[in-house]
């Protein structure tokens, strides 16, 4: 704790920032609220200085602001970045109205559609898939039938892709938030590189659990999403599946008792199908 305050103490004495304190909604980078020597409301956000940041940092890099927010200053030695702060800040999960939500949601992600970097090291989200086999090698609670039924949906996505680019790789509700200059914009960028349609699933099984029909809400977004969009629903679902499963094994490995719910997700998915 020492040595993350004296980081803090360093960044906001070498970019000439005043700390307004943490965010609120902390969780596995510390982030704070900062301002300038102009009294413009930044980020102040500190990772570890690993692979996964310095994607983040390369990904925010080729949005340039543009659907997401402003990367501004970075220090990727030490997992550090500043970026604008979108005021207010409201999340897309404080909308109550599911079709406005979906609708918002719509926008930024067509806003942050990029081709894939032609010189990058930006993960393949092939790479990703390989969570499958450990499950299945665990012998955990998911079946083998479904496992293999992920695999031979993804199989399908990577054969009957158009071309992979880049996605963001985690557009969920917590990760929109409405801005008065720029309206609802994208945040915390994961950087992988893969086919589009993966890139609606995270939103498809997030914040269900507040709902009084969380199937026939994720049945509506699902049919609303691929009409907003022009996709393939079939494609989309078979995509679900796929993610939807390799989501859930994450969860088992990092002992995440939610990994049920998107277990549950995952079989509606397969009803949906039918």
């Amino acid at each position: 704790m020492d040595c993350l305050e004296a980081t803090v103490q360093s960044f906001l004495q070498k970019w000439e920032l005043t700390s307004e304190g943490p965010v609120s909604n902390l969780s596995y980078n510390y982030v704070l609220k900062v301002r300038n020597s102009e009294g413009v409301p930044l980020i102040l956000k500190l990772g570890v200085p690993n692979f996964d940041t310095r994607n983040e940092i390369q990904t925010l890099q080729y949005y340039n602001g543009s659907g997401c927010a402003r990367l501004l200053k970075f220090d990727p030695e030490h997992g550090i970045m500043l970026l604008e702060q979108l005021v207010p800040g409201t999340m897309l999960s404080e909308e109550t109205d599911e079709a406005q939500v979906i609708k918002k949601y719509i926008k930024v992600w067509k806003e942050i559609r990029r081709p894939a970097p032609s010189e990058t090291n930006t993960p393949s989200i092939t790479r990703w898939f390989e969570g499958l086999s450990r499950e299945e090698h665990l012998n955990g609670p998911i079946s083998d039938e479904q496992i293999q039924l992920a695999k031979r949906f993804l199989k399908h996505i990577l054969e009957t892709s158009t071309g992979f680019e880049l996605l963001h790789g985690d557009l969920h509700h917590e990760n929109i938030l409405y801005s008065q200059e720029h309206g609802w914009m994208a945040i915390d960028p994961k950087g992988v590189i893969g086919d589009s349609y993966f890139d609606i699933v995270s939103f498809l099984v997030n914040q269900l659990d507040c709902k009084e029909d969380p199937k026939g809400i994720l049945r509506y977004r699902v049919d609303l999403i691929s009409e907003g969009l022009g996709l393939d629903r079939q494609r989309l679902l078979k995509a679900a599946v796929a993610l939807g499963t390799l989501y859930a094994c994450w969860g088992i490995e990092d002992g995440d008792p939610d990994w049920e719910k998107t277990e549950q997700c995952v079989k509606w998915f397969i009803e949906f199908l039918e």
